[in-house]
């Protein structure tokens, strides 16, 4: 059973072994899990047409002074680290150390029984590899993401806006976002590029944000056709659908739920042949059977053609599909692109040289902050004190132990007219009166006791015997002790036994700071590190169990080494403090027993 439990732990700690190395000139690799189990908990699969969203920040990537420029070295690979996969940088910000990486999903991926993706990078001499316009189906038509460079169509179709008034901002739920007051616009004109037809089906889709005092009739989204305008607005916190034919004859359809202000929200129209259905944050708000024709014409955001009933709020990564989504693809990208997105997990960062793996206490390790490991410092200097002090004392208190069974031993075999035969000091007095049947001399085995605790407080006990003796030494008078010099022998013993006791129980006081105190400051470490790590998400605004899982652990590190020096120190105090009471008896119990035979010999 021992052997089964040591077998257990070594299995712990040997590292994760990694697949082969993709290409020698990248330094690093990572790897990154889509977390199936939690995508099955929600009944979402992984679509073939996806995007996997990559959040890297100081919770989960630690080496971003090791990206090359604009991060021109990063690689993204498939599953089996041999086939490339299609990616683009929506942001990088080595300064803040954060990151925003889109990466196109393999179609199959679905199919593997652990799907993820490898990012490699660390490579100066690497060339940019992005390729946003390539990243795209053909199903998804236009793509705009607000970004620093502006509102601009990262699809291959490159349709940018004809007019833009709205201002981007970097407070967006991923990245930027556009920012309209009520008067802003996007218009983008007609282009066969941007066609939707019944046939096919087409889907917009967008995250909004309404500002608090947003409850007027405003226009997120608006299309011309030759038969119909489709206008996706919101009243009162209510999204609904708007149609209106070429006569001007409106129809409005209203979603079962609400946005919520001041909040990031998904919101997707789709639409069929003969339906429309309305979705915000991936569950069905609305649908309503109505056959539209054709669109053609202009599109705006934010505003109708006219450019009234404007929105108040922030929108971020709009999107027009020319094919109707199904549910499982937008309950996806709800999980995927949202704040408290958890699809993702990922994994430690990897190098050549350490393609045999490391274990789970070294990654940890490599996450702690400075901070604790000036805590963790802290505490190995004082687990190295304590176990010098507790090592020193358990020799010292094994050397007296002995020594005392040993002098017991020798002082149990005298009688009471030779109880001073054991002292191995010689005063005058001992010289003057060694003829003296009441007073005794150093013997061969006296020196024999000096590591005894017992044996100095018999020693100081002779002294003061043979002090009160001699003064009735040559005279006619019995040399006795009196009841007054019985008491100052003892008492004279009884001191010197306190003082052995200090001595035994000195620095005893650095174990006891060692057991109180290592775990509160090894708990000061991790409420420091758990401090930085939740400061570290919301910077970059993610937040799930894989981007706080690594800094808590790190932060964990300062308890357990605290714990490390406490446990020791109690147990190492616990046992030194048991053997120092057997000592304190033993040299109560010896003064009462050389004090009963003093009073034996000489009253």
């Amino acid at each position: 059973m021992k052997r089964f439990g040591l077998l257990l732990i070594l299995l712990t700690l040997i590292p994760s072994v990694a697949s082969a190395w993709w290409n020698d000139d990248w330094g690093y690799k990572k790897k990154i899990s889509l977390d199936a189990k939690k995508l099955q908990q929600d009944g979402v699969n992984i679509p073939g047409d996806a995007f996997a969203l990559v959040r890297l920040h100081t919770g989960n990537f630690t080496f971003f002074a090791d990206l090359a420029e604009k991060g021109k070295d990063i690689r993204v690979l498939a599953d089996d680290e041999k086939t490339p996969l299609k990616f683009y940088i929506e942001k990088l910000d080595p300064v803040n150390e954060m990151a925003l990486i889109w990466v196109k999903l393999p179609k199959d991926i679905a199919k593997s029984a652990e799907p993820g993706i490898w990012l490699y990078y660390g490579n100066a001499t690497a060339v940019d590899a992005q390729d946003a316009a390539g990243s795209y189906d053909v199903s998804q038509i236009l793509s705009y993401q607000f970004d620093a460079t502006g509102v601009r169509d990262l699809t291959a179709n490159a349709v940018n806006p004809s007019e833009v008034t709205a201002s981007t901002m970097e407070n967006g739920l991923i990245g930027g976002a556009a920012a309209f007051q009520g008067n802003q616009i996007v218009r983008i004109a007609a282009t066969p590029a941007l066609q939707m037809s019944p046939a096919t089906g087409w889907t917009v889709a967008t995250w909004l944000k309404c500002d608090q005092a947003h409850q007027q009739n405003t226009v997120l989204f608006q299309r011309t056709g030759t038969a119909n305008t489709v206008t996706l607005a919101i009243r009162e916190q209510t999204p609904y659908l708007e149609i209106t034919n070429a006569a001007g004859v409106k129809q409005e359809f209203s979603a079962q739920f609400t946005v919520a202000a001041d909040a990031w929200h998904h919101l997707a129209l789709v639409a069929t042949a003969d339906n429309f259905v309305i979705y915000i944050d991936g569950t069905i708000a609305g649908s309503f059977p109505v056959a539209l024709a054709e669109l053609s014409g202009d599109m705006t955001i934010g505003a109708d053609a006219a450019g009234a009933r404007g929105f108040s709020g922030l929108i971020d990564q709009f999107s027009v599909f020319k094919t109707a989504r199904d549910v499982n693809s937008i309950k996806f990208e709800v999980l995927m692109q949202g704040a408290n997105s958890a699809a993702l997990t990922y994994g430690e960062d990897a190098t050549p040289d350490a393609e045999e793996g490391e274990s789970y206490i070294v990654s940890t390790l490599n996450n702690v902050t400075i901070d604790g490991w000036v805590i963790i410092g802290i505490l190995g200097v004082m687990f190295v004190i304590s176990f010098m002090v507790m090592i020193a004392k358990a020799i010292v208190i094994s050397k007296i132990v002995g020594e005392n069974k040993k002098f017991e031993q020798a002082f149990s075999k005298l009688g009471a007219d030779d109880i001073s035969k054991l002292n191995s000091e010689q005063n005058e007095a001992d010289e003057e009166f060694d003829d003296s049947p009441l007073l005794f001399s150093l013997t061969s085995d006296a020196g024999s006791f000096a590591g005894s605790s017992i044996y100095r407080i018999y020693h100081v006990g002779v002294q003061e015997m043979n002090k009160r003796l001699s003064k009735s030494a040559g005279s006619d008078v019995p040399r006795a002790l009196s009841a007054g010099a019985m008491a100052a022998v003892k008492a004279s013993m009884d001191a010197v036994l306190v003082r052995e006791l200090q001595k035994l129980n000195s620095q005893m006081v650095l174990l006891t700071i060692a057991i109180s105190g290592g775990p509160f400051l090894g708990l000061l470490g991790t409420v420091v590190g758990v401090m930085i790590t939740f400061a570290a998400i919301a910077v970059s605004g993610e937040v799930n169990v894989n981007s706080i899982a690594p800094g808590i652990a790190a932060a964990l590190a300062a308890t357990v080494a605290g714990l490390t020096v406490a446990i020791p120190a109690l147990f190492g105090y616990n046992y030194l403090g048991s053997r120092i009471k057997v000592v304190s008896a033993d040299m109560h119990v010896f003064v009462d027993e050389f004090v009963a035979k003093l009073a034996e010999e000489h009253t």
